[in-house]
């Protein structure tokens, strides 16, 4: 867990960024030693956050405040926000602070049945800054998502998930060989991560990304599919087809981008995929 929180803080983002004070509304926190915000971070009472926005439609029912928090341990290819990779791209943000931003739109979340998503990066890899946001929006009422790889799993306590009323599961894979590829990292703790949901009975979204020549082979779709309809809680699947939005972020920080070429994936394709999880008795979008 020391290093997942030492990647969290980076090489040092109140210096990084000393004339930033505010994310959003939200206030950064200046002015700390290193030393006392690694103790902070370690506590869950700062998060390295790397943005929020409200949505609709997207991570989750109604309308959603989600918060991209910074740091993550999986490489994927096709990531549309690789500037959440490195935690050194995030700000400390109070938890307490970031609350009192949320607790400004329970009006909205009541009126759209609505609520927050803790995204990333990958928000697991801060499971103590997680879990107090989650605790406070569950003691205001307001519905909780979480939008995670499941790599990082483990570092779910259940007193954590117990406050996790939707999990955005992103299975990118079906095969660890093709797992490895599109990520740099193993399939299996995501699979674990999935069963145990099923264990705890907290509702799952999966959500796959089709990209051509890297994840669209039928056999992958099909074990991607079967693990998802393995799985009792899983109410909803996402298929979400492959897109260029990232490419200009990658070439802006300077970033090895491998799929410069590769083309969004054909309407047939997506119906296809579709299809294959639709005969598996899946509700699918």
């Amino acid at each position: 867990m020391t290093d997942l929180l030492a990647d969290a803080i980076g090489a040092d983002p109140v210096a990084s960024a000393p004339s930033v004070t505010s994310l959003g509304g939200v206030p950064v926190v200046t002015g700390l030693e290193r030393a006392d915000l690694f103790a902070a971070i370690r506590a869950g009472e700062i998060g390295s956050v790397h943005s929020w926005e409200l949505v609709t439609a997207v991570d989750g029912p109604g309308t959603r405040m989600t918060t991209f928090v910074a740091g993550c341990p999986l490489r994927c290819l096709y990531c549309h926000n690789p500037d959440t990779m490195s935690g050194a791209r995030g700000l400390p943000v109070r938890a307490d602070d970031l609350l009192a931003r949320i607790r400004r739109y329970r009006g909205v979340f009541r009126a759209t049945g609505g609520g927050i998503t803790l995204s990333g990066g990958e928000i697991l890899q801060q499971p103590a800054f997680a879990g107090r946001i989650l605790r406070g929006a569950k003691e205001l009422g307001i519905h909780t998502a979480i939008d995670t790889s499941g790599f990082l799993g483990a570092a779910a306590s259940d007193e954590l998930l117990a406050d996790v009323d939707l999990v955005l599961l992103d299975l990118k894979a079906g095969d660890e060989a093709t797992y490895g590829r599109v990520t740099g990292r193993r399939l299996a703790p995501t699979l674990d991560f999935g069963r145990r949901l099923e264990r705890l009975g907290i509702e799952t979204w999966v959500r796959f990304v089709l990209v051509p020549g890297l994840t669209d082979d039928p056999a992958n779709i099909a074990r991607v599919a079967d693990h998802a309809a393995s799985m009792s809680q899983v109410t909803r699947v996402e298929i979400l087809p492959f897109h260029q939005m990232g490419r200009d972020k990658w070439a802006s920080l300077g970033m090895d981008y491998r799929l410069a070429d590769t083309q969004p994936p054909t309407a047939e394709s997506v119906e296809a995929a579709r299809a294959a999880f639709r005969s598996r008795g899946l509700t699918v979008y």
